[in-house]
């Protein structure tokens, strides 16, 4: 059986800790909130009603993605297409190509920096590999413009960066929605994360200084993943209301 992504693939290893995918989605929640066209999120109004509920979501469809067979991930590419379509003709709008690729190259560069902060350097050869998975999806939703290659994305990423994001009443509100939801505690961790993965010109759009609380305690932290601590951990970081989907954010890689 084909699969969309290789088994031995060092994307699966990055999206099947779920360490990792927090933190991916950390990182994305703080650029979410700054791209130019987050009021396509607020048309909906999916995120800053219920942002857990919609990590949770986009977290399964990685899953299926990542870890499906390659007639499966086309079917959760489309559907993410479908879905889509459908905001696009209820607003009588089009959202535009820009913001699609913004989406793609967070994934790409918020993979790469998670995996980086709690494990290791990547490999040119990884990175490549990375930025593949993600092309594929990008091609198969019929995306235009896209880099080439890792070497012309890291381009591109620059000048969408540069390009696209800026601080708004929806970077306020929805700052204010991630501490209704998680709390004053996790919301702080929140914060925190975010510095860690977060690009410089995003973080000084934010306001974030250099310095992030959770550096001094990573080593602990990777240290409970040796003796299995680590999901006591993620549940403190999370709302109990989401116990079960924190156990499964770790997937086999198998």
């Amino acid at each position: 059986m084909e699969f969309f992504v290789d088994k031995g693939s060092i994307v699966r290893k990055i999206w099947g800790k779920g360490d990792t995918v927090l933190f991916i989605f950390a990182g994305a929640s703080a650029e979410f909130a700054l791209n130019k066209a987050v009021d396509w999120l607020y048309f909906t109004g999916r995120l800053p009603d219920d942002p857990l509920g919609r990590l949770f979501s986009t977290v399964s469809y990685a899953r299926q993605i990542v870890f499906s067979n390659t007639g499966d991930a086309h079917k959760a590419i489309d559907k993410i297409t479908a879905i889509h379509t459908a905001v696009e003709n209820n607003r009588q709008s089009k959202i535009p190509d820009w913001a699609y690729r913004d989406v793609l190259f967070m994934l790409i560069h918020y993979s790469q920096a998670s995996f980086e902060l709690l494990e290791r350097k990547m490999t040119g050869e990884e990175k490549e590999e990375l930025f593949d998975v993600f092309y594929r999806m990008g091609t198969r939703m019929g995306l235009k413009d896209l880099p080439a290659d890792y070497e012309q994305w890291t381009t591109m990423r620059d000048e969408h960066l540069r390009n696209d994001l800026a601080k708004s009443h929806y970077t306020t509100d929805l700052y204010k929605q991630y501490r209704k939801h998680l709390g004053p505690v996790r919301f702080f961790l929140l914060k925190e994360s975010q510095k860690l993965v977060v690009p410089p010109l995003a973080c000084r759009l934010l306001g974030f200084g250099k310095f992030s609380w959770l550096t001094p305690i990573l080593f602990v932290y990777k240290m409970s993943r040796v003796i299995k601590l680590d999901w006591f951990l993620k549940s403190i970081v999370l709302p109990s209301a989401y116990k079960k989907q924190i156990r499964e954010l770790d997937i086999s890689p198998a």
